[in-house]
């Protein structure tokens, strides 16, 4: 059975990375996220894709520049679907305190050694506080934040973000202990997948947006996909 993600909530549906969009995902009965993190000022960790406010906000500057008191008053509804109401840059806490998700999928953008340290430790002292241990793992294209997590959160899962076959993905997974290998679409020819879940590897494919598309990667035995469009998805892998 091929599982479902919702990429960045529901990006497709409603705002990227807001709590309307975590919620939206959870209404179509997807029950599995995956988000982007980045640290304010102040050390909390923000669900926000870019390192920068211009796209998804009307604010200019670095997340890592203001204080989540301030990243939490910004409206991140610019650039996606048409909403009406706000849509604030949440916290990782407030997602963890308002949805409940089976599996998260947590991406830490590529950092500096410490800053990819520091957000891993605040990574795991946040998820044993809800006791969600079992239900995360940290993933990234960083070997950077990969090895901190190795080093440092041992007990947090680890995934490899995959974008370029070049790299080895199966090589490097391995190499940082790695349970799941998010595996960009172009990527996922049934070798390569057949090596990767011979290898103990979760190959969860993204960003699936389009139904044709998901029913192939769900036939050639996928563990799961990321998607844009829970609801879509649902519809049309769903029920297998």
């Amino acid at each position: 059975m091929t599982l479902i993600y919702g990429h960045r909530g529901a990006k497709g549906e409603a705002p990227e990375n807001t709590l309307t969009a975590f919620k939206r995902c959870l209404e179509h009965g997807v029950k599995r996220c995956e988000l982007d993190l980045h640290l304010s000022s102040d050390g909390e960790l923000m669900v926000i894709h870019d390192p920068t406010l211009k796209r998804t906000t009307d604010r200019r500057g670095k997340v890592v520049e203001q204080t989540a008191a301030d990243l939490v008053t910004y409206d991140a509804r610019k650039g996606g679907p048409g909403w009406v109401t706000p849509c604030p840059i949440p916290t990782l806490e407030t997602l963890f305190q308002e949805c409940q998700f089976d599996h998260w999928q947590l991406e830490v953008k590529s950092a500096s050694r410490t800053r990819a340290t520091t957000t891993v430790l605040a990574i795991r002292e946040l998820v044993q506080r809800y006791e969600l241990m079992d239900k995360v793992t940290i993933t990234s294209s960083s070997r950077e934040v990969l090895r901190a997590a190795q080093q440092f959160t041992p007990d947090i899962s680890r995934g490899l973000v995959a974008e370029y076959a070049w790299l080895d993905p199966l090589k490097v997974a391995q190499s940082y202990g790695c349970e799941i290998l998010a595996l960009n679409w172009t990527l996922c020819t049934p070798e390569r997948l057949q090596r990767a879940q011979r290898q103990g590897l979760h190959v969860s494919v993204w960003t699936v947006n389009d139904a044709a598309l998901m029913r192939r990667l769900a036939d050639f035995g996928v563990d799961s996909l990321i998607t844009d469009f829970p609801g879509l998805a649902i519809a049309t892998i769903g029920n297998r």
